[in-house]
């Protein structure tokens, strides 16, 4: 069976009090996705004298990752995304893949935000509450 995954066509972002905004990935980069929820702890030392494994297990964050295009002059992508950064309030976030597929998290963009001027790209992530789901 064939698997299919590649570019990301659409980056939505609704916030209650900033707007919204549609935004776009930049073609043939990778993106990350992290569903979020448990997780396990990797550590060989997790044992006990007689042999049997201690699990540690723990929740992390959804979260997912990509180049996007930013658009300086029409779509002003980084003023939208500082203002949604600021903004104390969670939004919900939408990520397409070119095979269909919508991905829906409901958080911020977190880490550094930066423009670069030269390739006029963004690296963004965005992580949240909860879990990230198929839609």
């Amino acid at each position: 069976m064939a698997s299919y995954g590649g570019d990301i066509t659409e980056i939505t972002c609704n916030n209650p009090n900033v707007g919204s905004l549609i935004m776009f990935g930049k073609s043939s980069e990778d993106s990350t996705y992290d569903l979020g929820g448990i997780r396990t702890g990797d550590d060989a030392n997790m044992i006990d004298g007689a042999g049997n494994a201690i699990y540690q297990k723990n929740r992390v964050r959804p979260s997912f990752m990509v180049k996007m295009r930013w658009d300086m002059l029409n779509s002003q992508e980084l003023e939208f995304l500082s203002a949604v950064t600021a903004d104390p309030s969670e939004s919900v976030w939408t990520f397409t893949n070119i095979n269909g597929t919508i991905y829906k998290i409901t958080g911020t963009q977190v880490g550094d935000l930066n423009g670069n001027g030269n390739s006029s790209t963004i690296d963004l992530k965005v992580s949240g509450s909860g879990t990230m789901q198929i839609i």
